[in-house]
């Protein structure tokens, strides 16, 4: 699964996604959390061009009602087939740029946090889905599929991290062959990601501004 993430180099990720930055959303995050603002580069409607704002991680189509379940994730296994996020998975794909993102391995002392990420340090895109809400909002949330590599040392799932290559294929907004679609997927190498142990400071969803969150413990 996926339920926090660190995003704090914005600017580089804009600048390689060759977008604006919004301006409300340039504070640094090294522990973000579910159910809070996150950053997404998507197309509100597959004809508009692919921009960065801000979306709520937390997907509940408005049509599902008040009462549906609100998932921070989508296994890549179903989300083509499932009517919860067929819809978004054809028409409101999106890309959730981050830095790394924590999992926690169960040990004979508890739970150790981990910090997964790129072994050049370069951004990480998060294949995601997004579906407005009852409010007009937006809300997403993040595919998940098999870890793979050294991910797999540390949890069974993790986020769909796309290759650079197949960006701007999956947010074209005129792909809307599910097959197609899944056929073009290409995940980050698995021998990229590396991880360490960091503190359990990270546990509390509110540290949020502190920067040694990410550093080996």
């Amino acid at each position: 699964m996926c339920g926090r993430f660190a995003f704090f180099n914005k600017r580089q990720a804009a600048e390689q996604l060759h977008l604006d930055l919004p301006e409300q959303a340039l504070q640094p995050r090294y522990n973000v959390a579910p159910g809070t603002w996150i950053l997404a580069a998507y197309r509100a409607e597959p004809e508009c061009p692919v921009a960065l704002g801000e979306i709520w991680w937390g997907y509940r189509p408005h049509w599902a009602g008040e009462k549906a379940p609100q998932p921070i994730n989508a296994r890549l296994e179903k989300v083509a087939s499932s009517r919860f996020y067929s819809g978004a998975f054809v028409r409101h794909r999106c890309i959730i740029p981050a830095d790394g993102w924590y999992e926690w391995l169960p040990t004979d002392h508890g739970k150790q946090p981990h910090y997964l990420t790129r072994d050049d340090r370069q951004p990480v895109w998060l294949a995601g889905i997004f579906a407005p809400r009852a409010d007009g909002t937006l809300g997403g949330a993040i595919i998940t599929h098999d870890a793979e590599g050294s991910a797999r040392e540390v949890h069974d799932r993790m986020p769909l991290a796309l290759d650079e290559s197949c960006i701007d294929d999956w947010l074209d907004g005129d792909l809307t062959d599910k097959e197609m679609v899944r056929q073009l997927i290409q995940p980050l190498a698995a021998e990229r990601i590396e991880h360490w142990p960091v503190s359990t400071s990270v546990n509390r969803p509110g540290n949020d501004e502190d920067d040694s969150l990410i550093n080996p413990a």
